[in-house]
């Protein structure tokens, strides 16, 4: 694993907000597969098909989302970033990657509300919705941070009525919230005064997970080492993470061993590691159960795993050195990416009851991102490596994947390369490019795509 790749990612993902896609981009032969169809007299269920809706921008080129949130409930709305008009007055520090002005936004029921900013601020990303309608995310506030010299940003909560609130930090510049539950309980990284080399945020001071309730946040401290850093917390109030377990940078890395966290009144427990010293954290369900990825020893290639109730299993791989676990249920189903021998393919996975499933492909390589209390996936395809195409798919019932272009109008306005997050009422949240956006100009610039929803218009 690239440490620096690692780490850019985590700010990507985490505090900029800019849509990851999978790493499906690599060479090499095909790998075949099928699927056994039901026969005999049993009755062809018709698949349904979507109404796809371009959320929109502000004005702006383009609309992104983070990956690993919840960026749709429920209820059908859908959090994100949309561009505006304007540059960004903060150029060459901009915000979005595009240099536009970029706002927090909630699309629901058609309507695309802009959540605003902190006085004095220009920017703003929303990074993950709760079931009653609650956002969080990360506001400029119009301040410059003395210490990196760039725009400090602020972890903020919008309530159901879209008013912001500035949620602090631990006594630092900068802060930004992740994640939240149903409890109201919201989970980020803030900055405290202590100078740190290796800022897990790039604060340039230590970047301690916070909690935040009843108006007031709380350290959740480390495993050891400067820095912690949450991805979630579940409905039970616990909070799940990466943490430093030491100051010393590693050889192969140049930074502190990672290991991933579970907090729980009051208490952080390391969750392990598969034998390196890199790891991340990508799904955690009601039930306490994490996924993600760690390094092997060595740290040159990662695997998926899965951590419950004390166990840690190495989820493995199809024959291949690398594989990250993107998501799971609450049933503790586990969906990724996985490996070929050579390495030189990968394709999309379900972990269950011990068994790693292979879901197909529709051109040369696939990756999973999501999966719903059904069962269903969705994720994205390269359809050929000449000519870069993707595509967006759904998976379920025991395959075979679906090309979800297939499934929407041929007159609508986006062309859907990416699935990301498929809610409990099988609405599915993605990016689209619209037109005159080359699948060769997004890759080089993801912001100028489109966030865009599918919505079941048939039921089977």
């Amino acid at each position: 694993m690239n440490t620096k790749h690692h780490l850019n990612h985590l700010k990507l993902a985490l505090i900029v907000g800019a849509l990851a896609l999978p790493s499906i981009i690599q060479a090499g032969h095909e790998h075949k597969w099928g699927h056994e169809h039901k026969r005999g007299n049993e009755k062809k269920e018709e698949q349904s098909r979507y109404k796809l809706i371009d959320l929109g921008t502000f004005g702006g080129p383009g609309s992104v989302f983070t990956r690993f949130s919840k960026i749709v409930n429920n209820q059908g709305a859908v959090i994100g970033g949309a561009d505006a008009a304007n540059p960004d007055p903060f150029t060459p520090n901009c915000f979005d990657p595009g240099c536009s002005i970029q706002h927090a936004f909630r699309w629901q029921k058609g309507v695309l509300t802009d959540l605003g900013v902190l006085p004095g601020g220009a920017s703003s990303f929303a990074l993950c919705i709760n079931e009653p309608g609650q956002t969080v995310g990360v506001s400029q506030n119009g301040l410059i941070d003395p210490l990196t010299g760039t725009p400090e940003m602020i972890a903020v909560l919008w309530d159901k009525n879209g008013e912001i609130i500035n949620l602090g930090t631990l006594g630092g510049n900068q802060s930004l919230a992740v994640a939240l539950n149903d409890r109201s309980q919201a989970v980020g990284a803030a900055a405290n005064t202590i100078p740190d080399p290796f800022s897990l945020a790039g604060f340039g001071t230590q970047a301690r997970a916070f909690l935040w309730e009843n108006g007031a946040m709380r350290d959740l401290g480390t495993l050891g080492g400067p820095d912690s850093f949450p991805g979630y917390v579940n409905e039970r109030g616990q909070v799940a993470g990466i943490s430093y377990t030491d100051s010393t940078p590693n050889d192969t890395t140049g930074i502190p061993t990672l290991h991933p966290f579970l907090w729980e009144n009051g208490k952080m427990l390391d969750l392990g590691s598969l034998g390196g010293t890199l790891a991340d954290i990508f799904g955690f369900n009601n039930r306490g159960q994490v996924v993600g990825q760690m390094t092997l020893p060595g740290d040159e290639f990662n695997h998926p795993y899965l951590w419950d109730r004390g166990t840690l299993t190495d989820l493995g791989t199809f024959g291949g050195s690398s594989g990250f676990a993107a998501a799971l249920n609450n049933s503790g189903e586990v969906v990724g990416q996985a490996d070929f021998p050579g390495d030189r393919l990968h394709n999309a996975f379900l972990w269950k009851n011990g068994v790693m499933t292979d879901l197909g492909k529709l051109g040369v390589t696939s990756s999973a991102h999501h999966i719903n209390s059904k069962g269903q996936v969705v994720g994205a395809s390269r359809l050929s490596f000449e000519t870069g195409e993707l595509r967006a798919f759904l998976w379920e019932n025991g395959g075979p994947m679906i090309d979800l272009k297939t499934l929407i109008p041929a007159d609508s306005a986006l062309n859907l390369v990416s699935a990301e997050r498929i809610n409990d009422r099988g609405e599915i949240v993605g990016t689209g490019l619209p037109p005159g956006v080359s699948i060769h100009d997004f890759l080089l610039n993801e912001s100028l795509g489109h966030v865009c929803l599918l919505i079941p218009v048939g039921e089977k």
